[in-house]
């Protein structure tokens, strides 16, 4: 099973060049996401492999980690390094941190 980081931890990690996945629904990304976050929705995971690297760990964040937990897992189990952030994309503005 993946990991769960919390969002002050993937703060630190796009400070350090991490490899974020947005994995909510198009509306969903646009209505707001977090600066420098791949979008590809759950549903399209398997087929946009060749866009996640291997050679990291990879961040996966959602609404509120229900989705992102499905990813990070899937990612795991194809070999991936993967966590999951807890809370996702709604602890993240609550916190009154910036969107895109």
């Amino acid at each position: 099973m993946a990991k769960e980081v919390s969002i002050d931890e993937l703060q630190e990690s796009l400070a350090d060049g991490a490899f974020l996945i947005d994995v909510r629904e198009v509306s969903e990304y646009q209505s707001g996401h977090v600066p420098g976050a791949k979008h590809i929705p759950l549903g399209a995971l398997q087929e946009n492999l060749n866009e996640i690297p291997r050679d990291q760990q990879v961040w996966i964040i959602c609404q509120s980690g229900g989705r992102s937990m499905k990813a990070a897992n899937a990612l795991e189990d194809l070999g991936y390094t993967a966590v999951s952030v807890a809370g996702g994309t709604g602890a993240w503005i609550e916190s009154g941190r910036a969107t895109a």
